[in-house]
């Protein structure tokens, strides 16, 4: 059997979910360390929702751009300005805006414990996450 563009494609995608789920998997472990200590200093669940999310944005942008889509990325600093911008107007936004509604469905509607409906929030954006940032973020 030869393995033709599409076999290898559908391998490309492959390596990259792995790496894409890799950095996503150490972004939940810094979104909920932070969350944990930003909710034990008495920090509103919503705000400290919104600051978690925010630093394993940067993280994760940080090592999708150095490690899942580095084939795809010039590592100028203009292009990676561009690809932050994008990455907080789809992948921020998907998170940011997905994490604080779904926490307020949790957390604040169905009384789940915080970080349980933190966990529940961040599987549900992951896949969108990779699309955008597959399809529009890193760029070829």
């Amino acid at each position: 059997m030869s393995r033709g563009p599409e076999s290898c494609f559908l391998g490309l995608q492959s390596r990259r979910w792995l790496k894409f789920s890799l950095v996503g998997g150490v972004g939940i472990a810094v979104q909920l360390a932070a969350l944990a200590a930003l909710t034990a200093m008495g920090v509103n669940y919503l705000l400290a929702t919104a600051l978690a999310v925010e630093g394993a944005v940067l993280h994760n942008f940080f090592w999708h751009q150095r490690f899942t889509w580095a084939d795809r990325t010039d590592l100028a600093a203009s292009g990676a300005a561009k690809r932050l911008l994008r990455f907080h107007l789809g992948n921020a936004s998907i998170s940011s805006l997905g994490n604080l509604m779904m926490m307020r469905l949790f957390a604040g509607f169905l009384h789940l414990p915080v970080m349980l409906a933190n966990v529940l929030a961040i599987v549900i954006c992951w896949l969108a996450n990779f699309f955008v940032s597959d399809r529009w973020v890193f760029l070829q």
